[in-house]
């Protein structure tokens, strides 16, 4: 089974700082498309016996097979677990020992991924690092909910307890609370990394994305850097990873994106320069300032003016400095955005503000902290009444980082209103809408990425009219329980992109009434429970 995309791979594994034997083993067959990272439990021999026995018979399987990917993930691993378990009885020092493990099968142009336990897979692209697995533990699984940050979940004391291993007891390939399967797309300019728990207990998400994004075109490279990352937090246990790049995949970081800026600005500034038309401007533009400044002087001594106050506003600033909005002022956003002009940034700092609020083209509207500044609604607003943010004909721009919330004392209808726009909208989390999380409507073209909108009484995302939303990345989980409500309501003829993301727990399984093939393209392509 080859891939259609050449993917490169880098793996690498160590014991960590506080261990004498490593239980992880690695595995990669770039030819094969087979990729694993397993990470033993039980104990001294055991847990690597395991690990080995993991990886012997999986890649062993696959190698050569012709099946369906799905039939051959599951077989091959339900094959592990039961050998793993058969010889776990016969040696007393062998009984109790287990394994977690990712397993990705590149196929086509596309990965099939078998996953039990808490080792990760995550998916670097357009500079972001997004996880795609789930954790098969307790706090794992709350930290996939959101009840617990990435930092607390890191410290918990119960992090490593699983409820789901290989080779604790005889296991079918289709059993439900075993295998968990997931199926993504290549993405040529994307990379894939697995790795187990050694890594994420101890490095968080940020940096791990930042030492990925320094990516050159050495996958062993990144390998090796993530290794020392976690050994520099302490290296409290066996870390191992494997990384896959895909042939047009370069780092934002990286050195060749760096050159390659500053290549770009260096021949921008040579291809305008010539001497003589430098000179000659430079006499023009003298000319014309004192021409200008004498035409001033003598219309200040006729008619002199104040600035006006909006003037006063504008020269109080300059176009490229942020406008940092009031954080004491809960209409501190609204103000700011009543001042704003094309090319504004405004920054906002920690703190509760009240929509409903209007969004304005070409400004971006950021939040300094992601998660820090909360939007509530305005119980009194007659306008926009129960939406937290509402675009109108904004055809560019960037809503970053906010927390989106509604209860009973200040109920929220929706989230964000995208109607004739298409800006960008990523990092939000909205909870608490009655009608949906966000509503795409009109001839929207808008990116929805990296957002987690969960538990509104509607659905998470509404799509119609004549929008083509991207729809990239995002998690979208227990929307519309009560009521019945998709995670995601497509409405014909919208044509929504919708790739990566996780759309699971939420009251109705399907996704408006849209043709079966295109439900199917949708679950093909993202997670969906």
């Amino acid at each position: 089974m080859r891939t259609a995309a050449s993917w490169r791979a880098g793996v690498a594994t160590d014991p960590g700082l506080e261990r004498s034997n490593n239980e992880d083993r690695v595995f990669a067959d770039e030819a094969a498309g087979i990729f694993l990272v397993v990470d033993g439990i039980g104990g001294q021999a055991a847990g690597e016996k395991a690990a080995e026995i993991a990886v012997e018979i999986i890649s062993r399987f696959l190698t050569g097979f012709e099946g369906a990917p799905e039939e051959g993930v599951r077989e091959s691993i339900t094959a592990a677990n039961n050998e793993i378990y058969r010889l776990a009885q016969s040696r007393d020092e062998w009984r109790g020992m287990a394994c977690v493990l990712t397993l990705a099968l590149a196929h086509e142009d596309r990965i099939t991924v078998g996953h039990v336990g808490d080792s990760r897979m995550y998916l670097a692209w357009d500079g972001k690092l997004r996880k795609l697995t789930s954790d098969h533990s307790p706090v794992g699984e709350r930290e996939d909910l959101g009840e617990l940050t990435e930092e607390e979940a890191m410290a918990h004391p119960r992090r490593n307890q699983v409820f789901r291993d290989v080779g604790s007891r005889p296991r079918e390939a289709w059993d439900e609370d075993f295998i968990e399967i997931r199926d993504f797309p290549f993405h040529a300019d994307a990379a894939f990394l697995l790795c187990s728990d050694g890594l994420t207990d101890t490095v968080p998400s940020s940096k791990i994305s930042g030492i990925v994004e320094t990516y050159d075109g050495n996958p062993e490279v990144i390998a090796k850097r993530l290794i020392d990352a976690a050994n520099r937090a302490g290296g409290k246990d066996n870390i191992s990873v494997v990384l896959l790049a895909g042939p047009q995949f370069v780092g934002s970081d990286s050195h060749r994106m760096k050159e390659a800026r500053t290549r770009h600005a260096i021949t921008r500034v040579r291809s305008g320069f010539r001497w003589k038309v430098l000179f000659s401007r430079m006499v023009w533009l003298a000319a014309g300032v004192l021409l200008g400044i004498l035409m001033w002087d003598a219309a200040s001594r006729f008619a002199p003016r104040r600035p006006s106050a909006g003037m006063r506003d504008s020269l109080a600033r300059t176009a490229s400095a942020p406008i940092l909005v009031n954080a004491s002022d809960p209409a501190g956003i609204v103000k700011a955005l009543a001042i704003a002009q094309p090319g504004d940034v405004l920054e906002v700092p920690p703190g509760e503000f009240l929509g409903p609020i209007e969004l304005k083209d070409q400004v971006n509207l950021i939040s300094q902290n992601p998660g820090a500044a909360v939007i509530r609604v305005d119980p009194s607003a007659v306008w926009d009444a129960g939406i937290a943010f509402a675009a109108r004909g904004v055809h560019k721009g960037r809503l970053s980082g906010f927390r989106v919330l509604g209860d009973a004392n200040m109920p929220l209808a929706t989230g964000v209103l995208l109607d004739d726009s298409s800006l960008e909208v990523d990092d939000l989390e909205i909870s608490g809408a009655r009608d949906c999380g966000i509503r795409i409507a009109g001839s929207s073209a808008p990116v929805l990425r990296a957002n987690f909108v969960h538990d509104n009484f509607g659905c998470g995302i509404w799509i119609g009219g004549g929008s083509v939303p991207r729809v990239v990345g995002n998690r979208i989980s227990e929307n519309g329980v009560a009521d019945l409500r998709s995670g995601v309501e497509i409405h014909l003829p919208a044509k929504p992109t919708i790739e990566n993301n996780i759309i699971v727990g939420n009251g109705a399984a399907n996704f408006g009434s849209v043709p079966a093939a295109i439900e199917d393209g949708i679950r093909r392509n993202n997670i969906v429970n």
